[in-house]
């Protein structure tokens, strides 16, 4: 044992344990604890925030997409509400456009059957004075006289009153 004694490394071993006893004497190791569980307790408080952090934004997503279908299902019920009222203003043009149409045509059709009763009637008159005139050129030429002045006059008379 002797021979140990005057070992350095036995003496550095004593002085190792001298200098942990006076740690432990000071409280050294309860600092360190104190630090490691504050360290620990941070740690922990950081994961607990992070958690927290994850939930409100999973939460938040959550909500974003709540929101962002809504938004969809909106803008889609817009599309077809823009439809709707488009097609109901088609139908509202078309058949504007078709009684604009009809309303036209028979403006048309009765214009069209006024200058056929125009036309029918200058027809006429014009047939009736053809008529009168050819009767008094026959009359002139083969009734003479007082008679054929007569019978032409009463001849042309009948026939302006029956043409027109």
């Amino acid at each position: 044992m002797a021979d140990i004694l005057q070992t350095p490394e036995f003496w550095v071993a004593v002085a190792f344990l001298i200098f942990l006893g006076i740690l432990g004497y000071v409280g050294v190791h309860k600092t360190i604890i104190d630090a490691l569980d504050k360290r620990a307790a941070g740690i922990k408080a950081d994961l607990d925030e992070a958690r927290r952090l994850r939930d409100e934004a999973a939460r938040l997503v959550a909500e974003y997409q709540r929101k962002q279908h809504e938004a969809e299902r909106e803008a889609e019920a817009i599309v077809t509400e823009a439809r709707a009222e488009a097609e109901r203003v088609a139908a509202e043009a078309r058949a504007k456009m078709e009684e604009f149409v009809l309303r036209r045509t028979k403006q048309a059709e009765a214009k069209i059957g006024q200058a056929e009763v125009q036309a029918l009637a200058e027809v006429r008159a014009a047939a009736a004075d053809a008529a009168v005139a050819a009767a008094e050129r026959i009359l002139t030429q083969s009734a003479k006289g007082n008679v054929a002045q007569d019978l032409i006059a009463r001849g042309i008379q009948d026939v302006k009153t029956k043409l027109n």
